[in-house]
């Protein structure tokens, strides 16, 4: 990967990272408690409740990518940075483009995945 890739990737997770983080922000006031007598118009509290659980699952996934994006964006100027850690093969570049925080080669992931 040349300097001007590593700059692009560097400015894609930076923007990443300020859109999980606003993400994170919106989904924590969406899973705050709910009060008992809380119905927010036609909803009911089960709906209202059904609809925090799957906000909540949402956050933890958020805060997990938010800590891959948080890794990448540190190691982005090591040498191993867009090297599989599996195969230990160059992860392409149009891959890290979209998934900057990708550690594996689609094969290796792939192959982890089953």
């Amino acid at each position: 990967m040349n300097s001007d890739e590593r700059e692009q990737l560097k400015q894609k997770l930076q923007a990443d990272l300020l859109e999980i983080r606003s993400s994170i922000d919106t989904l924590e006031e969406a899973t705050k408690p709910i009060a008992p007598d809380d119905a927010i118009g036609r909803l009911t509290r089960m709906d209202a409740i059904n609809t925090k659980s799957i906000n909540e699952e949402h956050l933890r996934n958020a805060k997990v990518k938010r800590g891959q994006l948080e890794r990448a964006i540190k190691q982005v100027d090591d040498p191993d940075f867009g090297f599989c850690l599996e195969c230990e093969e160059s992860i392409p570049f149009k891959r890290l483009q979209l998934m900057p925080e990708s550690r594996l080669c689609v094969k290796c992931k792939a192959q982890a995945s089953r």
